[in-house]
């Protein structure tokens, strides 16, 4: 059975039109992994109500 990661490649993949070859999939599955856990760090990042966006961004 494949896990959830590899279906998700397969289905960008395919949507985009972009061939992944067997030999990089444990590479991109590694990403996604590492994306993903940083984005579930923001997304519990818990936040006041009364915070509000930044109005202007500069780097």
């Amino acid at each position: 059975m494949a896990e959830p990661l590899d279906e998700y490649i397969d289905a960008v993949a395919k949507a985009l039109a972009l061939p992944v070859e067997d030999s990089w999939r444990p590479v991109v599955r590694a990403n996604l992994e590492v994306s993903l856990r940083l984005a579930r760090l923001v997304d519990e990042f818990a936040l006041p109500d009364e915070t509000e966006p930044a109005s202007v961004f500069a780097a």
